[in-house]
């Protein structure tokens, strides 16, 4: 609920949608002509001048003042790499949306070394809708427009097993909130297995676990993989310790069913 609107940029339309949050559902506001990077996208690596894919957010606005002419009216840096990207070993940084220099309207499809930029009157335009820190930025290399009963049916599927994931944790039975982990999980430098040993041991030493989630956030991340990314408010009570934090998951298909590849603080 917090996050009000959500931008979508569509790397191969050179286009930049951006949508509001209607209750929940993606509704369209408006498009925008975009530049990315000069070799494409799928950045891997610092300098290669590609656009990155996958599911970021806002960290900072950058008023015009504080920047080169070369960045138009402003600028909004996004969190590459992400958890994601680091997991697969990209790098690089400095990746964000802004204008363009004062004696240009607008930039060829392919010209800048991997950010996104607007003309400086779309941007202004934008920048009313961005919120720091909030405000999701999908870039992908193609967007595409699905049925709105395929879309509830999937998105309630997948909210089915997320639910799942916050009772199994709450029945201390370990094996069985553990079967919501995949075999390829990795995070903070736990695999699988040393994290299913953390968790056997603590869950050992507990009388009970309550759980409550909010300001749930769900998006598909582009790409081949079949991942969702998906970031809510932790509230953990339990008979030996209690903690509040933001948390984000990436969840993978496997099979039948989703399985969690991912988990830190966001």
């Amino acid at each position: 609920p917090e996050q009000q609107y959500a931008i979508v940029v569509d790397t191969n339309r050179s286009r930049l949608y951006l949508y509001r949050n209607d209750g929940g559902q993606p509704r369209y506001v408006a498009d925008y002509y975009i530049s990315s990077g000069k070799n494409g996208a799928q950045k891997t690596r610092e300098g290669d001048q590609k656009t990155p894919i996958g599911v970021y957010h806002v960290t900072a606005s950058l008023p015009q003042d504080k920047l080169p002419d070369f960045y138009g009216s402003g600028a909004f840096p996004i969190n590459y790499p992400n958890d994601w990207d680091k997991r697969h070993g990209r790098s690089g940084f400095g990746i964000w949306l802004h204008g363009t220099p004062s004696d240009t309207f607008s930039r060829p499809p392919r010209a800048s070394d991997g950010c996104v930029a607007l003309s400086n009157n779309d941007l202004d335009t934008v920048a009313k809708y961005v919120q720091v820190g909030q405000t999701p930025v999908i870039i992908s290399e193609g967007v595409e427009w699905v049925n709105i009963n395929d879309w509830s049916e999937e998105r309630d599927a997948f909210l089915g097993q997320f639910e799942q994931w916050r009772t199994d944790w709450e029945s201390l039975d370990t094996e069985r909130y553990l079967q919501n982990y995949s075999r390829k999980f990795n995070s903070g430098g736990q695999n699988f297995a040393s994290f299913s040993r953390a968790k056997r041991m603590v869950n050992a030493n507990k009388d009970w676990i309550k759980l409550s989630l909010s300001d749930l956030a769900v998006f598909r991340n582009p790409g081949r993989e079949g991942v969702v990314v998906v970031t809510f408010d932790q509230d953990y009570r339990s008979s030996n310790l209690s903690n509040t934090m933001k948390k984000r998951q990436y969840w993978m298909r496997e099979g039948n069913r989703w399985r969690i590849v991912f988990e830190g603080a966001a």
